[in-house]
């Protein structure tokens, strides 16, 4: 099988595999999608940055996965053939604390904690042999696609915004709209938040920001500011001078950090998501005199992802629609170059051979 490694300097590679097998507790997974995640592109495609859990190893890229399982190895106790899968993109060692709860992201095993993509072979190939206790439900009524987007990036919003308890009394600022962004904007919308503004550098994105539409043609974001220094009097005069309830960023850019915190009312929240980068702002005035709680969040745990699957699939809301270019794996070079531009939606490499055709045509 071919499969897509990245040495680093914005180049992509095509090598040949062998089909995995897989062992005690493992499955085969087919390949249906396989998005690209901000993170490949800092940390991967652009350099090396060869530390910690961004430690890339040379292997087989893609860590937002999903498929269908097509081989069940040995002692597997839940999953089967057959079976609609996302994976959770983290093996852990199972033993640690943050593993018991889920959260196999902060594994503190260094020998045992492998992320698909990153330390182990990823989805960017026709298949990936995967952990069972990696594996969560894909519902029937959501796509492949679908089942990408949540593996990381839908995951890593929905676990901020749920920890952040946004409802319906809130409106949501977003700094940054590209994948993470986005996703925050639709999950806010899932969960009935009253109104969101959205902030970000790129026309393209804008543009993307502007144009996508949640339900019966409601806009997904309910106002679309260029990061300038008019930003901040917007968001003021948009919340009758109070700020956001809530805001999120997903850029990891400090401007948009501190325009994040700057746009937040009074005894509101604010979550960092984005990765990367480092800030400095003015403590008092800023956050602790305006009784703001500040949220770090690092993806999602296991259990909650598959809760926000089932909440998708309840309300039948498709991550899908915020994906800008849907390309074949032979097209991978093309994929990394356009998200590496970060004009567009999100991009993913789809792997059904007609649904590939179809969606590059």
């Amino acid at each position: 099988m071919t499969g897509v490694v990245l040495p680093g300097n914005r180049m992509v590679q095509f090598r040949e595999f062998p089909i995995p097998e897989p062992g005690p507790g493992q499955v085969l997974v087919k390949m249906k999608a396989s998005s690209i995640c901000g993170s490949d592109i800092r940390a991967i495609y652009r350099e090396h940055l060869g530390k910690g859990p961004e430690a890339y190893q040379g292997v087989i890229a893609g860590h937002e996965p999903s498929g269908q399982i097509v081989k069940a190895g040995p002692h597997c106790k839940e999953f089967k053939v057959g079976d609609r899968v996302i994976l959770y993109h983290i093996a852990g060692c199972g033993c640690c604390e943050d593993c018991m709860h889920g959260y196999m992201i902060s594994c503190t095993s260094p020998q045992h904690r492998k992320a698909y993509g990153w330390q182990r072979d990823g989805g960017h190939a026709d298949y990936c042999v995967a952990e069972e206790n990696t594996c969560v439900h894909l519902p029937e009524n959501l796509t492949y696609i679908d089942g990408a987007f949540m593996a990381c990036g839908f995951g890593t919003a929905w676990e901020c915004l749920t920890r952040m308890n946004v409802s319906g009394r809130d409106r949501l600022l977003v700094m940054g709209l590209g994948p993470v962004g986005l996703a925050a904007a639709q999950l806010a919308k899932s969960l009935g938040v009253a109104e969101i503004i959205g902030v970000d550098l790129a026309e393209g994105r804008l543009e993307v920001a502007s144009k996508l539409r949640y339900r019966n043609d409601t806009p997904l974001v309910d106002h679309v500011l260029r990061a300038d220094d008019t930003a901040l009097a917007r968001i003021q005069k948009l919340t009758g001078d109070h700020g956001c309830e809530v805001s999120i960023d997903c850029s990891g850019a400090a401007t948009a950090r501190l325009l994040a915190l700057r746009g937040t009312g009074q005894w509101g929240r604010c979550g960092f998501v984005g990765e990367g980068g480092k800030m400095e702002f003015d403590v008092s005035p800023f956050l602790i005199h305006e009784q703001i709680t500040l949220y770090g969040s690092w993806v999602t745990s296991r259990k909650h992802l598959a809760d926000l699957a089932n909440h998708l699939a309840r309300l039948d809301v498709h991550p899908e629609s915020t994906c800008g270019v849907k390309l074949p794996l032979a097209k991978a070079a093309e994929a990394y170059e356009l998200a590496d531009k970060g004009q567009t939606g999100k991009v993913c490499l789809v792997f059904d051979e007609e649904y590939a055709r179809r969606e590059s045509s």
